[in-house]
């Protein structure tokens, strides 16, 4: 009966550790992605940059992670202003948002 009880005890611990896995994989996956999103963000306002309106793709990897944003770039009731979204994916075919970052930027010139 000890036995019993013990394995029982052993099977729920490893599907407990098997969760935790995935979810620090998940975790990690979008703290990599919301650094890609951040990166192009940063990029943009540190250079001053004043993106054309429309949208383009372009991979952004972060370290062993290969990830794809997808950059759109739209106008604003103001002039001087545009609103830049940039979305993450898993991948160039990937169906799945990992995160979804979004700024207004002005016009530097």
């Amino acid at each position: 009966m000890a036995l019993v009880i013990v394995g029982t005890a052993l099977g729920a611990s490893l599907r407990a550790v098997g969760s935790l896995t995935q979810n620090s994989s998940g975790l990690r996956a979008a703290m990599m992605a919301t650094w890609s999103a951040e990166n192009r963000l940063t990029q943009i306002r540190l250079g001053h940059e004043w993106p054309a309106i429309g949208s383009r793709s372009f991979a952004c990897p972060q370290g062993d992670l290969p990830l794809h944003c997808e950059e759109k770039v739209a106008g604003t009731p103001n002039p001087y202003f545009r609103r830049v979204e940039v979305a993450v994916f898993a991948s160039a075919n990937s169906e799945r948002r990992i995160v979804n970052l979004s700024q207004v930027v002005p016009n530097a010139r």
